[in-house]
């Protein structure tokens, strides 16, 4: 099968964050703003051109407080850097359906090389006859290697904000017409 161009279905698909509270429980997110360029082989991604561009500003956590203390320039600094960026660089087949996809990551001024996990979930049609196609990934990023280090020391012993962020993306995809 050749490369396709996907355009990603907001409505049916999220990305999501989890970081561990008082060292004891999780706070979860999500990014309500994302897009995607996506051209792909669903059969094969070890070809695929994938980028992903997430507006930060867009961050929900369930509590306006919090979620405007991680716009800040405590956090994200989204007055100055509102896009976290993901370019995938290399792809290699894990299993018959997985894949480790690794590529540069940026926010704010710092980019890394990440790694993540991608599993195909499969490839169909729409009820409109559109071809779709379903990925799911996860992995983790340490928030201090892109300089995200606001933290308070808990009077029991440790943090408030674990460094561990846990990453989950939940795509659907329409295909485009050429």
């Amino acid at each position: 099968m050749t490369k396709t161009k996907w355009a990603v279905d907001p409505t049916h698909s999220s990305i999501d964050f989890s970081v561990k509270h008082m060292m004891v429980a999780k706070v979860k997110g999500t990014f309500h703003k994302f897009d995607a360029q996506i051209e792909a082989d669903p059969t094969d991604l070890t070809t695929a051109d994938i980028e992903f561009n997430i507006d930060i500003s867009s961050i929900d956590t369930r509590n306006a407080d919090r979620d405007n203390h991680l716009r800040s320039a405590d956090f994200f600094d989204v007055e100055n850097s509102s896009t976290l960026n993901f370019k995938a660089t290399n792809i290699v087949k894990a299993d018959e359906d997985e894949y480790q996809v690794t590529g540069d990551l940026t926010i704010g001024k710092i980019t890394r090389q990440e790694t993540f996990t991608v599993t195909f979930e499969g490839q169909g049609k729409n009820p409109w006859g559109a071809e779709v196609v379903g990925f799911s990934g996860k992995g983790a990023i340490n928030r201090s290697d892109y300089g995200l280090t606001y933290n308070a020391a808990l009077e029991t012993g440790g943090v408030l904000i674990g460094d561990k962020i846990n990453i989950t993306l939940e795509i659907e995809a329409s295909a485009q017409a050429s």
